[in-house]
């Protein structure tokens, strides 16, 4: 139940990515305003969210090391992510580098 929570967690973090990579390609009428809209803002509000999560989850007794390897997901999610919302293509060498990511937290959590 509490892995579930970690894995969530990981989503959250995930969208606040792209919410912040959405910031950054908007066009701003300041400086000011680059950091002080609604998808800066929201992006750092979800991470906050995901922090809290993750503490929650390790107060309930995921461990340290478990939630960590569990935040490599991250890895899978972002780019995914990146495609349905940025159109960012997925390319042989993007999933080459994913599975020997994901095979290679197997082996540490092995």
């Amino acid at each position: 139940m509490y892995y579930l929570l970690v894995v969530i967690s990981v989503l959250i973090a995930s969208f606040s990515q792209m919410l912040l990579k959405s910031s950054s390609k908007a066009e701003h009428n300041s400086f000011l305003l680059e950091y002080l809209n609604w998808k800066v803002i929201g992006g750092y509000g979800l991470m906050f969210v995901s922090l809290f999560v993750n503490i929650f989850a390790m107060r309930r007794g995921v461990l340290v090391k478990e939630v960590s390897i569990i935040e490599s997901l991250s890895y899978l999610f972002v780019p995914t992510l990146a495609l349905f919302f940025f159109n960012e293509k997925i390319n042989k060498q993007k999933v080459i580098a994913i599975a020997v990511i994901m095979v290679g937290v197997v082996v540490f959590f092995i």
